[in-house]
Formats: C-alpha cells, structure tokens, sequence
C-alpha cells in the first residue's frame, strides 16, 4: 500500500504521532549518531560505549528510526547510515543536525504544549510558562543560545545559495544584514560579489562566533561586525538592507518599528530586502503554516502574505516593489523607500 492509499484514520494517527519521530531524531542528533556512522556502520554496543548510552535502549531508538528511514538496521547488530541521515552529519552540506538539537529544546517542546493556551489567548505560550521572552530566556542561558545560534546558522547555510542565484546584488557598494547572526548568509552573498562590503548587525551575544565564521568564509575584510538593537536604530550608510528570518518574529506593530528603523538609515534610492516564507491560500500543504504556529507559541510573531506585507512595508515607509521566489521555502520581498 503507498502513502497516498493510506485509510484516512492511519493517516491522521499517524500525524497525531509525530511528536515521537520528531523527539527520536533530536535524541539522535543530540548524540552525534550520523557524525559516528559517516565511515561505515558500526555495532550499537560500540555506539553506545562511544555515546555514553545504554545499548539495549539505544538500539531501540535507532530501530524505530530505522523504520521511518532515518538509518538503517543491519542483521549483524550494526546500524549504518541512509540519505536521510546524511543530514544528520555535523559537516554536512546544509546539515540539519543543529536544527534537529534545537527542536526538542525543552523551552521550545513545552512551549508546543501550551499550544490551546495561545489558541485561546492569542498570546504567545513562553512567556507564560516561563515568565520573561524567548529572547531574554536565551541570553541568559549561554549553553541554549548557543544551540539556537547554530540552528539559525544551519537554516540559513541550507538557503543560502538559492538567495545568492536569486537576486541581482552586483549593483550595490554596500549591504546591511539586520539582524544577521552570526553572518553565513552574509557572508555567502560577498563570497559571490567580491565588490561589495558588508555590513553584519545584530546583538551583542549573538555576534560571538560572527568574526571566527567571516574568516573562515574569506570574506571577514570586507565585512564591519556592528552591535545595536533594531528597536533603537540601524545603522546607516548601506545601500540596502537585507532582513531573513527576522520580521516573522513579530506582530505587526514591531514589524512596521523595524522597518521604520530601516527606512530612517536608509537613502531614498535603496532596498528592502525582506527574506521570508509567505504563506500561499489554499489547502496544499505550506509548512509557512505550522511555521506561522511556532512564532506564535514561541514569540507571538508570525509568517505572512504577500497581501500582509505589502500593507506592512506601505506603514513604514516602503512601496512592496517585487517579489522574488527561490528554490527553497523562502522568498525574497523587495520593497523601495516611498
């Protein structure tokens, strides 16, 4: 029987289920498994001497991931690897592993739990449960951050190079990622267009690891690392600003402030480059829609429309000029000062 003849009652089981495969791979990533299997298959007793685990209860979680793909059991007690456990690797092209750490977060999984707090609210469920925002939790909790960072990190490592085909930055001296990290997209962008300078701002705790990753991409010369909040002010002077994965963040009154902060650092002949998923209408599947979930649980943020950006950019100054789609999930929304 193929997926699509599945009897419509195992399907949704099946779907009410998956919080146990999503834990399961975060256990896994957690213990490096995929780093361990990347020169052949190795016993579960040697896994779990090296893993610090207990064998027996290790090769159950590595046979129930085995029967969903992730791995593969062999008859002689080994496990080796699979396509999908490629992704698991450390040092893998557009390796997932940090965002599979940072999913069964114990803040972000209990955050999913009080998902009817929220519904029935309209509020964002961490702050609930944990008394301050996501964002003061991480920074005051250096080992977690740092897990989230290598996540944000990964994400946009694996839509990098489709932002990079997608859109013209040859003719700009300057551009401005706000909000950028630890600077990989940034830094993808310069490898591809040796004239251009960059600017990388963001947080204080959040650039640590920025220079070590810019030298390491070869562009670091050409890169000012710059600290601030985009609340305040952005700094100016660059030809455009590009902003992915940081408006969804926030409701529509903290969005228009960024953006606004941008439109005040901005000249009149540059760009807004806002790098996001957009939710598209109908009922086909659009993982924006669950993404759209987790900014709610999380930070009471959310993703958008074209129509909702549009107003949004037309509130803080900008006329909506462009939208680009990508190979990957994201699109890149271009607006220009008004």
């Amino acid at each position: 029987m193929s997926a699509a003849e599945i009897p419509p009652r195992d399907a949704l089981l099946r779907m009410t289920n998956a919080f146990q495969a999503s834990q399961a791979i975060h256990v896994a990533a957690t213990l490096g498994i995929a780093d361990l299997l990347e020169d052949g298959p190795r016993h579960v007793d040697e896994l779990a001497q090296t893993t610090g685990t207990h064998a027996p209860t290790l090769y159950r979680l590595l046979r129930a991931l085995a029967s969903v793909g992730v791995f593969a059991e062999q008859p002689n007690g080994q496990f080796g690897s699979t396509t999908l456990a490629e992704y698991l690797r450390t040092n893998a092209p557009r390796s997932l592993r940090a965002w599979a750490m940072q999913i069964g977060q114990q803040y972000l999984w209990t955050s999913w739990g009080h998902l009817l707090h929220s519904v029935r609210t309209g509020e964002p469920a961490f702050p609930e449960l944990h008394g301050t925002t996501a964002w003061e939790y991480r920074a005051a909790h250096p080992e977690e951050d740092a897990v989230f960072n290598a996540a944000m990190t990964a994400l946009s490592a694996g839509v990098a190079e489709t932002i990079v085909q997608s859109y013209d930055f040859s003719g700009m001296d300057v551009l401005m990622d706000v909000g950028g990290g630890e600077g990989v997209l940034l830094a993808a962008i310069l490898a591809e267009n040796p004239a251009l300078r960059g600017v990388l701002f963001d947080q204080p705790h959040v650039l640590t690891g920025a220079n070590d990753l810019l030298e390491r991409e070869g562009v670091v010369d050409r890169c000012e690392v710059v600290s601030g909040s985009f609340f305040e002010a952005v700094p100016g002077g660059a030809d455009a600003h590009l902003l992915k994965s940081i408006v969804h963040d926030w409701d529509d009154a903290a969005t228009v402030k960024i953006l606004r902060a941008c439109r005040a650092a901005i000249a009149n002949t540059g760009r807004l480059l806002v790098v996001e998923p957009i939710i598209q209408p109908g009922n086909e599947p659009d993982p924006a829609k669950f993404s759209d979930l987790n900014m709610l649980v999380m930070l009471g943020g959310q993703e958008r429309t074209a129509d909702d950006f549009e107003r949004l950019y037309a509130e803080a100054g900008f006329r909506l000029s462009d939208i680009i789609r990508t190979e990957s999930l994201m699109a890149i929304i271009e607006g220009v000062p008004v």
